[in-house]
């Protein structure tokens, strides 16, 4: 009979993570560009509990609109007609 305990040796419980590897952090709005999370949940994200991990999960959607995604180049200036 095989021991059930090392079935279990390699498995975990993973902590469930917004985190999506893209860890730059907003100047302004002062939360990761990435996951949306403000650099104080993302420093106490594994000693929180899942409930609070959750809750700020479902509220990470609606802090994208905070962050003005940047499409790169230099702003257009338009020339003036004279």
């Amino acid at each position: 009979m095989k021991d059930q305990n090392i079935d279990n040796l390699w498995k975990r419980d993973e902590i469930d993570s917004p985190c999506v590897k893209l860890c730059s952090i907003h100047p302004g709005e002062r939360i990761c560009v990435g996951c949306y999370r403000s650099m104080e949940e993302i420093g106490a994200w594994s000693s929180l509990s899942s409930e609070v991990r959750l809750e700020i999960m479902a509220e990470l959607p609606s802090r994208a609109s905070r962050i003005q995604k940047r499409r790169g180049g230099r702003s257009r200036i338009v020339p003036s007609l004279k």
